[in-house]
């Protein structure tokens, strides 16, 4: 099993500056965040927009990272990060990121990791175990608890919307001071929105991956 992508190489064919790496959200696709990078500066960087690997049991077109199971919280507790399917998907990513990079001719020190809601929370899991420029969490909630001897130490954009009627904001504050706990240089926005990426944020979005992909 491998993961099928979108990719938006930088403009003119230039060399890439770097590489970015978005993660759709439970029930969407690959389809769903490319739109974004239209409303955004980031021309000179190549942009992958990967496919879940499961069908979304409920959207004919969607695609999920894993199943929820039921009256699932969005709070990071231990035994969640055994699930068969999650662990499918960290593996996969992993080894997507990785090879991305390299066809990309990007190191992963140029490359950073997004994602929104699921694709959030998959950002977290998989980012930490690599040696990445950044990390980008929108709506995002952890699996669970960080394990300070394995997490990778790299700058992160955490948003979320202070109405998000999804992913509570609890679970925000929950990453937030666990990234804080690790002494990771955070950057945490609230915003008065759903669960949902407004303009704002892809502002910020932009002024991230400017700051850390210097080059």
């Amino acid at each position: 099993m491998s993961l099928q992508a979108i990719t938006l190489p930088p403009a003119h064919n230039q060399p890439a500056k770097g590489l970015i790496v978005l993660l759709h959200g439970w029930g969407a696709n690959f389809q769903d965040l490319p739109p974004i990078a239209e409303c955004m500066n980031l021309s000179e960087y190549q942009l992958v927009f990967p496919d879940a690997p499961f069908p979304h049991p409920y959207n004919p077109t969607g695609k999920m990272w894993y199943a929820f199971p039921e009256s699932y919280r969005f709070l990071g507790t231990p035994e969640f990060s055994d699930r068969p399917d999650l662990s499918t998907s960290r593996q996969l990513l992993l080894d997507f990121v990785r090879e991305q990079a390299e066809q990309a001719g990007v190191p992963l020190s140029q490359t950073i990791l997004g994602g929104f809601s699921q694709g959030g929370a998959m950002t977290l899991d998989v980012g930490m175990r690599l040696p990445l420029a950044g990390l980008m969490i929108l709506s995002g909630y952890l699996h669970a608890p960080l394990q300070p001897q394995s997490a990778h130490v790299a700058p992160t954009l955490l948003i979320h919307g202070r109405q998000d009627a999804v992913v509570p904001l609890s679970s925000a504050h929950q990453v937030r001071d666990s990234l804080r706990s690790l002494g990771v240089p955070l950057q945490y926005q609230e915003y008065a929105m759903g669960h949902e990426i407004q303009p704002v944020v892809l502002s910020q979005i932009q002024t991230f991956v400017k700051e850390i992909l210097v080059g």
